[in-house]
């Protein structure tokens, strides 16, 4: 935008006077707005998942292992493959807990996340 349009949006007419307007206001106004009009349309949301950073870093984790150990060599004595079934069934108790709690919020939990 040039400063000439950029001056011409923060003059206003007042009784025959020119009065200028602080840009900064303006910006400051322009972006208060906009953060209103975000919140008040619910483009603000909890997160979904609940605080659960450890067992989301062990789920990371397990995928992490499980695909490393599937790019593995084949010739472990089948302890390669019986280390990706127990990682396997690892991640699903981790998805299942994740889930479990999510499931099983007390009502205190419910209302802090909505």
């Amino acid at each position: 935008m040039s400063h000439v349009v950029a001056r011409n949006l923060v003059e206003r007419r007042n009784g025959g006077m020119t009065m200028k307007l602080n840009p900064w206001k303006i910006s400051t106004l322009a972006l208060t707005l906009a953060l209103g009009a975000v919140v008040a349309t619910g483009g603000v949301r909890p997160a979904a998942a609940d605080e659960q950073p450890f067992m989301e870093a062990a789920k990371d984790s397990l995928e992490r292992a499980i695909d490393k150990l599937e790019k593995g060599s084949t010739d472990k004595g089948g302890y390669r493959v019986k280390a990706i079934k127990n990682a396997k069934a690892a991640l699903a108790d981790v998805n299942a807990g994740i889930k479990w709690d999510n499931d099983h919020k007390s009502k205190d939990e419910k209302d802090r996340h909505r």
